[in-house]
């Protein structure tokens, strides 16, 4: 009888599981408020009612007159003064406005760590065609089996208007940040005195999603193509990674090479996922942490929290200025933090904790996510035994020639040995180049052999 009963209710929860991923999808009623009450993109259009959060007037949607492909991002907020300044002494005043991440940073770097608060300004904006796509997506998109994919969506995030936790974190892993990317960046792994050896990456990103008209059926599953190369420092210059993403990385895993420079060989990698440790990280970040969050969602349980008022990074123009170098930047135990400006906006909170049965060091994070980008901005990481164990943090701007809100730094730091890395700089290199027509066939080992005999 024990057994009937164990068999009943475990049909009767997978019925349950599959009736609430077939209804995903919102009412059409529901969606028309994308277009009134909501943002195209599901964020509230109006301010708050203290008037620190401003109404969103459509974000910024163009570059100013005479910019240059590769040229730094001139400043719009640049006669911005700082509202207030929050600190280990007055940082109870804030509480309910900072991430539990933030003041364990209080708490941990009580002399040094500080929030320059600014006026929130709600510059986030999308193309004209993101915004329709995501309005057909409202009606159309659900969850796969599982919540592991996405079906009947495109171009878009495809849950504007999330019931799931689950649903949220698909927005950020398919928000919209152009076609095609290459970039070459600064990563930097600093050691608890402040010292570092600057890696610089080269990486080649496209992404089949956000191409004009497509389809999750038209991608054929796939999410991403990318090629990361490492410039320097000399003993690791020339390893290459490949990385293709599925949409659904539990129907289809993700396939992945490495190249060694040292012995010339192309090699699968499939450990390249999850909580193994990063490229040249000296394991301050993990495979998944790389754009704040990547890969398969199936080893947690995402509970959507909601919307919350919360302090994070925005407007970062003056960390991305080419006036810095990285030891402007770099400093003991964190970055600093003169160049940081933070805003209070509206995010919402998913909390994730590790499925029972599935293995990762992360054992719950938090993820706060930009209600006006679905860009996640903050991460808090707990260990097993349920401390706070990382700081995870994006300082974001808006690539406007596209236009789009992404960062220009990612920082996560290690609370426990006083260690961080710092992920993403271009003050020594150059700007994002958007639009690069990329073909397929440069994204295959037969690639990656080539590349590496040059």
């Amino acid at each position: 009888m024990g057994k009937i009963f164990t068999t009943l209710f475990a049909c009767m929860l997978a019925l349950l599981l599959a009736v609430t991923a077939a209804h995903a999808k919102v009412t059409a009623e529901e969606a028309a408020k994308l277009k009134g009450e909501l943002t195209p993109v599901g964020a509230i259009r109006a301010g708050n009612a203290e008037g620190t959060i401003p109404e969103w007037t459509g974000g910024i949607t163009q570059c100013e007159e005479g910019r240059k492909e590769g040229d730094a991002y001139k400043d719009p907020y640049a006669d911005d003064k700082i509202l207030y300044t929050i600190t280990a002494q007055n940082m109870d005043q804030y509480a309910d406005k900072l991430t539990e991440g933030y003041k364990a940073m209080f708490k941990r770097y009580p002399e040094t760590w500080k929030m320059q608060v600014y006026p929130s300004r709600r510059s986030a904006a999308l193309p004209q065609r993101i915004y329709d796509a995501i309005f057909r997506n409202a009606t159309s998109a659900e969850l796969a089996e599982g919540g592991n994919g996405v079906l009947n969506a495109g171009e878009g995030i495809p849950f504007p208007i999330p019931k799931q936790g689950i649903e949220a974190i698909w927005n950020h892993l398919l928000r919209y940040r152009g076609e095609s990317i290459y970039r070459v960046y600064g990563q930097i792994p600093v050691t608890a005195s402040g010292s570092y050896t600057p890696v610089v990456m080269e990486e080649k990103i496209l992404l089949p999603y956000a191409q004009p008209g497509a389809t999750i059926e038209s991608t054929n599953n796939k999410g991403l193509y990318f090629f990361q190369t490492v410039l320097a420092p000399a003993r690791l210059a020339g390893e290459l990674l490949l990385v293709i993403d599925p949409i659904d990385q539990v129907r289809e895993p993700r396939t992945a090479f490495t190249y060694n420079a040292g012995q010339r060989r192309v090699r699968r990698a499939p450990n390249i996922a999850y909580d193994n440790p990063g490229t040249a990280s000296d394991g301050l970040r993990t495979s998944d942490q790389l754009d704040m969050y990547n890969g398969a969602p199936d080893r947690y349980n995402w509970t959507l929290v909601g919307r919350q008022e919360k302090l994070v990074g925005y407007n970062a123009y003056k960390l991305q200025s080419k006036g810095l170098k990285y030891a402007d930047i770099i400093k003991p135990g964190h970055i600093n933090t003169d160049l940081l400006r933070y805003e209070l906006h509206r995010v919402w909170v998913v909390d994730a904790k590790l499925k029972e049965g599935t293995s990762h060091i992360y054992a719950r994070r938090t993820f706060y996510i930009d209600e006006d980008s679905w860009q996640t901005m903050a991460v808090d990481i707990y260990d097993a035994r349920g401390q706070i164990w990382r700081v995870h943090e994006a300082h974001c701007i808006v690539y406007c020639e596209l236009p789009f809100l992404g960062p220009v730094g990612e920082f996560s730091y290690d609370l426990q040995n006083g260690r961080y890395i710092a992920v993403g700089l271009t003050n020594e290199t150059q700007a994002w180049k958007f639009g690069v027509k990329y073909e397929l066939e440069e994204f295959t080992p037969d690639a990656m052999r080539r590349a590496g005999r040059r």
